[in-house]
């Protein structure tokens, strides 16, 4: 059975790098790459092991999210056509993964939908990917939810296609990279891990949180903040002029995969806009403060793993104390199981894309 395998995006290739392993030991795997973010996914590949049988390179200098999203169901269209796969898989809610659905669709090959039925209940936030997920369900044949509760409002939809309950693929991720990594070693002083990059927060909403960062930091100069800073100008910016004379606030490259599960796995709290680390985290029992009004992963805070903080100064102060305050606090989150996933998830894919 010939199976494509559709990702361009750091976030996709790393939560399909465990479903491209599955697929070559019972299948045919086309591994197909858009190059929506070509730099950033070439060293996921590398460190997985993966080399993509079809590069499109689609990204270009100026491109806009539509551009994309029509360039990329051209080339999917085309090459769909010429390779005939049996079933399609997209992940998540990108541009790439809309447009592989949309190709699909057209050539009716079944699709199917790895981390389905996410939802905010906000079609604008996050934006667009809120969007897109809500339009790859309309056409996917498998829909591959996390949890029970992503599985309930797919059911609730009334999507059409199969709903399997199937945990994140991101802890197989993180499984397989934690071995490779070797044993823990801890840091002589405590670390908190800091990541904020959303479209949503950028402007005043962003240079909020990062004034109450830089109060935090102060307020607890045994602790070494971390921050690996996305290159947005937009983010770049605020975020050296708030935080980069702050002594125990250290701003630093991007890091590769490997590196941030790392960090992670040592960190004493983590401060983050990004829903990939909600998902992280529990598995190395962090706990996490969100940066965001919302979150499409409510179990993270119904475990008690995750808080809502938003950009409020007030919020981040008062949970990060809970925490930072008390090791007893942070000693219970150690204890609550991860609740997308016990690294499982690639395997019950595609044994029920196999199977039909």
């Amino acid at each position: 059975m010939k199976i494509a395998i559709i990702f361009g995006t750091r976030p996709e290739a790393i939560k399909m790098a465990p479903i491209v392993h599955e697929a070559r030991r019972v299948a045919e795997p086309l591994i197909v790459s858009t190059g929506q973010h070509r730099e950033m996914v070439a060293p996921i590949l590398d460190w997985f092991g993966i080399r993509p049988d079809r590069d499109l390179a689609l990204m270009k200098q100026g491109q806009t999210p539509q551009d994309l999203l029509a360039r990329a169901m051209v080339a999917l269209g085309e090459l769909l056509e010429k390779e005939k796969p049996d079933a399609v898989l997209v992940q998540g809610d990108t541009s790439t993964a809309l447009a592989g659905a949309l190709a699909a669709f057209h050539l009716k090959i079944p699709v199917g939908h790895v981390e389905a039925g996410l939802r905010t209940g906000d079609i604008r936030s996050p934006f667009p990917e809120e969007a897109n997920r809500q339009l790859i369900s309309r056409l996917a044949t498998w829909h591959f939810a996390p949890t029970a509760r992503q599985a309930r409002l797919l059911a609730n939809e009334r999507v059409s296609g199969s709903i399997d309950e199937v945990g994140n693929t991101v802890v197989d991720a993180l499984q397989w990279t934690s071995q490779r990594l070797g044993p823990v070693h801890m840091p002589e002083r405590p670390i908190i891990l800091v990541t904020a990059h959303r479209r949503e927060s950028f402007g005043e909403p962003m240079r909020q949180s990062f004034s109450a960062l830089a109060d935090l930091a102060r307020f607890y100069p045994a602790f070494d903040f971390i921050y690996p800073v996305h290159r947005n100008p937009n983010v770049l910016q605020p975020a050296h002029e708030i935080l980069g004379h702050i002594d125990n606030f250290h701003l630093v490259e991007p890091l590769e995969y490997p590196a941030l599960i790392d960090l992670l796995r040592r960190s004493y709290l983590v401060i983050s806009d990004s829903g990939g680390i909600q998902e992280e985290a529990p598995s190395f029992g962090v706990p996490v403060l969100i940066l965001r009004e919302s979150t499409e992963r409510p179990e993270v805070i119904e475990a008690g793993i995750g808080q809502l903080v938003g950009t409020s100064r007030e919020l981040i102060l008062e949970k990060a104390a809970h925490f930072l305050d008390s090791p007893t606090n942070r000693k219970a989150v150690a204890a609550i199981p991860n609740p997308f996933g016990d690294g499982r998830t690639a395997q019950r894919i595609l044994a029920r894309v196999v199977s039909g």
